[in-house]
């Protein structure tokens, strides 16, 4: 097969989550251990780095990565969903996983597909662990897809598991309460093995501290013992000053713009410093890294500028926790008029996501082509009962199109509510 035909067999024949949502979801872990047994076990060939959360749990996996990359290591980085290629869910310090390999490893194996009948997720998953192995990378960092305890990726035993944070998403897969998510995002404590978590919260805190303790697995609350200091953004570049435990006070310069990205930055430090035996890094890596996370790394989509006069903004916050940061720091900009160009999938539950939206902006509601998406009528609709007004499209680029002839020079536009509303940007 040739990449496009290897790509269009694993849409045609496997169920794709962000196509048909919690339908493709293959309960347990025994179809990601089948297949990585026939590939001769690759998870067990790697050292590796497990990240989950709500949200932050893409951004902290890729400025480690930029960390370690920084730091002379070879890298491996599991992320998802993609924005533009699939290419994207795999890299190899910072790079993309080639065409070829993907339609290799395909054909190589489509035997083995047709038998065990995976989901799409499992497959890239196990296809980016033989990818990763074969490559023999110093560390991986690999991005959790959904939950944690029943999620493909945890299959690893990684050298440190990292819960960046906990909030609504996903409840009817994942629980409709805080608790509930905690304890399944919690599955990936494994015995031993370091743990850190982002933010501590009364109702979370208990569950990951009982799970640690009952495997012996060390645990450490980053925001308990980092200090993160705001001093502004200049010329495209957040400065902040960090601290730990009141010690000496060090400075950062950070590429990624939007205000939470302060908290994943205690999350990031804490596990670098947990790894030190492991994985030595100094400082001035650490500081370099953090600089040119977008450039060492591919990120896109997180509080991302497209263009300037007027400005615009793309970012995939997609539930209400990922969408209050992002108004938090949308707050801080000045601008004459927000307008907000914003597609939903239509599995979420949009009652308290709404509510979270401005009033006082000025929206053009959009859909995604992927059967998930929410259709823009209805959105539309349902914001409207909530007091949101706008137009709706039935495409994001012509809805940032619209936005941009109706703006001044002034105005502010944001792009978000979706991943895939995201990816189908023109110009991201």
């Amino acid at each position: 097969m040739q990449y496009q035909e290897a790509i269009d067999y694993l849409y045609s024949r496997l169920p794709v989550f962000h196509r048909i949502g919690p339908k493709a979801l293959k309960p347990g872990l025994g179809n990601t251990l089948l297949l990585c047994d026939a590939l001769g076990n690759p998870q067990q060939r790697f050292t590796s780095i497990h990240v989950a959360g709500t949200n932050g749990k893409g951004s902290t996996s890729h400025m480690l990565a930029a960390i370690y990359q920084s730091a002379g290591y070879k890298v491996g980085l599991y992320t998802s969903p993609h924005l533009k290629s699939f290419t994207e869910r795999i890299r190899l310090n910072g790079l993309p996983i080639g065409e070829d390999e993907v339609a290799r490893f395909v054909t190589r194996h489509q035997a083995l597909i047709e038998t065990v009948e995976p989901s799409f997720f499992e497959l890239t998953v196990a296809m980016a662990f033989d990818f990763f192995a074969r490559e023999a990378v110093d560390v991986a960092l690999i991005e959790v897809g959904l939950g944690g305890r029943l999620d493909s990726t945890n299959v690893i035993t990684p050298v440190v598991s990292v819960i960046t944070n906990i909030g609504y998403d996903h409840t009817d897969i994942l629980g409709d309460t805080l608790p509930q998510i905690a304890g399944e995002k919690a599955g990936i404590i494994k015995p031993g093995v370091p743990v850190v978590i982002g933010e501590t919260h009364s109702e979370t805190a208990g569950i990951f501290r009982s799970v640690a303790e009952s495997v012996t697995a060390p645990i450490l609350f980053a925001d308990q013992h980092y200090t993160v200091q705001n001093e502004g953004v200049t010329a495209g570049i957040r400065h902040v000053l960090v601290s730990r435990d009141n010690g000496p006070v060090y400075p950062f310069k950070l590429d990624l713009l939007g205000d939470y990205q302060l908290t994943n930055l205690s999350t990031v430090l804490a596990t670098v410093a947990v790894l030190q035996p492991v994985f030595p890094v100094s400082l001035a890596a650490q500081q370099e890294g953090l600089t040119s996370v977008t450039s060492l790394t591919g990120l896109k989509g997180r509080f991302q500028t497209l263009q300037e006069h007027p400005k615009v903004i793309a970012d995939t916050a997609h539930n209400r926790p990922g969408l209050e940061a992002l108004f938090d720091t949308i707050r801080s900009i000045h601008y004459t008029t927000l307008r907000i160009v914003i597609g939903l999938v239509a599995d979420k539950d949009r009652s308290h996501l709404l509510t979270v939206l401005p009033q006082t902006a000025v929206y053009y509601f959009c859909q995604a082509q992927t059967p998930r998406s929410l259709p823009a009528d209805l959105l539309q609709l349902e914001a409207a009962q909530l007091g949101r007004l706008g137009e709706a499209f039935t495409d994001v680029n012509r809805a940032l199109s619209v936005a941009l002839q109706q703006a001044s020079v002034d105005d502010l536009i944001l792009i978000t509510g979706s991943n895939y509303t995201i990816a189908e940007l023109i110009n991201l």
